[in-house]
């Protein structure tokens, strides 16, 4: 499944950067790469955002910030680069951009739909 991911983000990508160069040949392959694009990215992003909150909620769960002090076996220097890992887990702002831009592309998406499909 993590392929399915990983795949629609390459995909999505090149898709966005072949618009450009058909942009001036055919109207409907700029179209087609632009939703091509548009989906695969909602597609990657929600998965990204799926990884974002199993992360967060693994250190949670397991109060893994709580034990790190007690961990044997890691320098000082190694348990705080863990703690500044775990610590930037709870406040990243990652998940709210993820939501913005799967919003915004399915607005986008459906914008797209009703003006080439529904408006004409």
């Amino acid at each position: 499944m993590r392929l399915i991911y990983f795949w629609s983000g390459i995909i999505a990508t090149f898709a966005y950067r072949v618009i450009i160069v058909v942009t001036g040949v055919d109207q409907f392959w700029t179209k087609f790469f632009w939703y091509v694009g548009t989906i695969g990215f909602i597609i990657y992003f929600i998965h990204r955002y799926q990884i974002s909150n199993k992360r967060e909620r693994a250190v949670e769960e397991f109060k893994l910030d709580d034990k790190l002090p007690q961990i044997q076996g890691l320098s000082d220097e190694d348990k705080s680069a863990l703690k500044y890992i775990f610590d930037s887990l709870k406040i990243s702002s990652e998940r709210w951009i993820f939501i913005w831009i799967f919003i915004t592309s399915g607005l986008a998406v459906l914008g797209g739909i009703y003006l080439d499909f529904i408006a004409k």
